[in-house]
């Protein structure tokens, strides 16, 4: 028996000690109220598994190539006279997160830019096409319009920081992903209110500071007061909505612990504690509220995972936080199309009324059904230019391409003799 006892392995004593582990707190505004917790940590594993559902969601995935194309249109709209040289954005590919070379990406969206040769040195001149200037107006009125709207999303991200601040360098990171224009930090006059002022840090660096005394509730928050499950204070049970895949059925095991998790007391993303084991459910819970209240910012409610790790120390979150993704697949979905790992809010798209509907989110599908359009165009180019080469040649063009096909073949016929 004493062998047995001390082959017990560390994390097999946590494991055990867990189920019938009770500890108390107190906050420091409120020594009267204390909550406890009956489980600590459980090392709970879920096996990932594809949906087709969410790898199919065109503005998450189109988004990343719809970036560099607004990013380019703004530099033609800022432009006095509207058309830009390609000398201009051809060494500024890095800036923009072009893929490839400026010029050749340009090309690929004549849905989107008119190519014209310019005054001077008869350098290749692009602007934009009279649908992507309808669009471009349609969205500087949505910014006009809901610029309050945009400012509370802004507020609401820098108010995760225990300090009430972030560094300008990181609200650029994630600006695409809250929809700010690029000029949102360029012009706080017009786009700040009261509440914001730049601070200077240690390092050099800038940031944007929020003064906010007023109380923020989160989206789940909300929704469980209009459901009549939350009365508005704090460490309040909120369970977390949950949205199975198909087919997919959990373990016994697992599916009592995330029964006794969503017992658990909710941590509000913008209430800032450190009085609890980071190491336990309470603590997972807290940043799995986190990055609800995040993503739920977002235009896509969806974002690649590296990105959401350049915020891991602003938000206080643990070092291997991503890891709240793979053991809550009822909440999140993580994508690896496109050779990336894209985080992806289930509730958004499962429950329409939830999570209120960006502004910009309609834009962005215009933008992106303009960029589809592009694929016509270019497949039509290449059938002219067919056409093209089969009357210089005088030749039928299904002939000419049968014949050019039949030739390949005899070719191959004949390596294979020589084989």
């Amino acid at each position: 028996m004493l062998i047995l006892r001390r082959t017990i392995t560390r994390t097999s004593e946590k494991v055990l000690c867990a189920k019938n582990l009770v500890f108390s707190f107190h906050l420091r505004n409120s020594p009267c109220y204390s909550c406890t917790q009956r489980a600590g940590y459980v090392n709970v594993y879920m096996k990932w598994k594809k949906d087709r559902t969410y790898d199919s969601i065109e503005t998450i995935f189109k988004s990343i190539e719809l970036k560099p194309v607004i990013a380019l249109k703004n530099c033609i709209v800022r432009s006095p006279d509207g058309c830009i040289p390609i000398s201009e954005v051809s060494k500024r590919g890095l800036e923009l997160d072009v893929p490839m070379k400026v010029a050749r990406f340009i090309r690929s969206y004549p849905s989107v830019f008119e190519e014209f040769v310019g005054p001077q040195y008869n350098l290749p001149w692009f602007r934009l096409t009279p649908k992507a200037i309808e669009i471009d107006i349609e969205e500087k009125a949505v910014y006009e319009n809901h610029k309050s709207d945009l400012r509370l999303r802004l507020k609401k991200l820098i108010l995760m920081n225990k300090d009430k601040m972030l560094p300008v360098r990181i609200i650029k990171g994630v600006q695409w992903y809250l929809g700010l224009p690029d000029d949102f930090l360029k012009n706080p006059e017009e786009n700040f209110d009261e509440s914001f002022r730049f601070v200077d840090l240690e390092d050099g660096e800038q940031a944007v500071a929020v003064d906010c005394q007023e109380t923020i509730l989160s989206v789940l928050q909300k929704n469980a007061m209009k459901r009549g499950e939350y009365n508005g204070g704090r460490r309040e049970p909120i369970a977390f909505p949950l949205f199975p895949s198909k087919r997919s059925k959990l373990k016994r095991k697992i599916a009592c612990w995330l029964d006794e998790f969503q017992t658990l007391p909710y941590v509000s993303p913008y209430d800032h504690c450190t009085y609890f084991s980071t190491d336990s459910d309470l603590a997972e819970k807290r940043v799995v509220g986190v990055l609800h209240e995040l993503l739920s910012l977002f235009v896509e409610h969806a974002a690649q995972r590296k990105t959401l790790l350049c915020l891991k120390k602003y938000l206080q979150m643990p070092q291997k936080f991503h890891k709240a993704f793979e053991r809550h697949p009822y909440m999140f979905y993580l994508s690896m199309k496109g050779r990336m790992c894209t985080a992806i809010l289930k509730e958004a798209y499962r429950d329409k009324n939830a999570i209120e509907r960006h502004p910009l989110s309609t834009v962005r599908m215009k933008y992106i059904e303009l960029l589809k359009d592009s694929d016509r165009i270019l497949k039509e180019r290449t059938f002219k230019n067919r056409d093209v080469v089969a009357k210089s040649l005088d030749v039928n063009p299904c002939a000419y391409i049968s014949s050019s096909s039949d030739s390949e073949s005899e070719y191959v016929d004949q390596d294979n003799m020589n084989l």
